[in-house]
């Protein structure tokens, strides 16, 4: 696999530094502009304070890229082009075309892995989505995580999916879920889910431990499921009801698959008067402190 290095990533690489991967679905296809480069940069300057450097991961006409230069962040956020939202399945398809596009979880995770990176910050993983019995819409997301040793930092799944069929399905697959701080599921914009998890921890440094275990087992992925800052979190019942909004509306206009998570970031704002994106924005920055930290406990390991 051609991998294309941006210089900061080829220094972090050559001096041994902790990188944490970052995917650009969210820039490219999932906040508006410019609210998606403000994301984009405070995710990063998380990671850089919290010592490790942060690997944005993208394809742009047809390079995949580990590590994004301003001019190329910029062009994926502004969206003067037509960019693809790229799962592991698109990628080929990208590179043969020379397209350019963000890469969703699963993208990313086979291509941080690829790359050596063990650490993945991003803001909620794909899974099983509502109504999945009838029009069987599953993520690949769930496949990835499963398949390849990387470690991804989230505050749980999008708010569009079926949270107990998508824990159910990451157990399947045998991906342990592991709260931060927390031994319920977050589900993204709040807190709290109502969904008990198996196995907590409470900082970095024991993180880092299970994942190093994982990893000499020769075992796949895994998850770390961190709450959105109390201070922007919204409750879940008023959530809920957001949502049952904007996928009844969602149905109205027959959008489905990858349009459904950008349609419902949109109406989410909309409906609760730009609290959702702050709440999203405060949740990937906080995600990505956390990875890190856990990047930099690995390599401390």
């Amino acid at each position: 696999m051609n991998l294309h290095f941006s210089e900061e990533v080829q220094r972090a690489r050559a001096g041994k530094r902790p990188l944490v991967a970052l995917e650009t679905s969210v820039v490219a296809q999932g906040l508006p502009y410019p609210d998606n480069l403000t994301a984009a940069r405070a995710c990063e300057e998380a990671i850089r304070r919290a010592g490790a450097v942060p690997a944005p991961i993208a394809v742009v006409d047809g390079r995949i890229c580990i590590g994004l230069d301003e001019p190329s962040l910029r062009r994926l956020a502004e969206g003067k082009e037509r960019l693809l939202k790229l799962g592991s399945r698109d990628l080929a398809v990208a590179v043969a075309q020379k397209a350019s596009g963000g890469t969703t979880v699963s993208a990313t995770c086979e291509l941080a892995a690829a790359a050596g990176i063990r650490v993945f910050s991003t803001g909620g993983i794909g899974g099983v989505h509502r109504g999945a019995s009838e029009h069987m819409d599953i993520s690949q997301d769930i496949g990835a995580l499963a398949r390849y040793p990387v470690a991804v930092v989230c505050a749980g799944a999008k708010s569009v999916l079926d949270l107990p069929k998508t824990l159910e399905a990451l157990e399947t697959a045998g991906v342990p879920v592991i709260g931060v701080g927390t031994s319920e599921l977050p589900s993204f914009y709040s807190r709290g889910s109502g969904l008990p998890l198996e196995h907590r921890v409470e900082d970095a440094a024991m993180a880092a431990r299970i994942v190093q275990a994982r990893q000499e087992l020769g075992q796949g992925g895994l998850l770390f499921t961190v709450p959105p800052p109390e201070d922007v979190a919204l409750p879940r019942a008023e959530v809920e009801l957001h949502i049952a909004s904007v996928l009844a509306e969602a149905e109205r206009q027959s959008i489905r698959g990858k349009a459904v998570t950008p349609f419902l970031l949109s109406g989410m704002a909309q409906r609760t008067g730009g609290k959702s994106l702050k709440t999203n924005i405060a949740l990937l920055t906080n995600n990505a402190r956390f990875a890190g930290e856990l990047a930099v406990a690995l390599g401390h390991g």
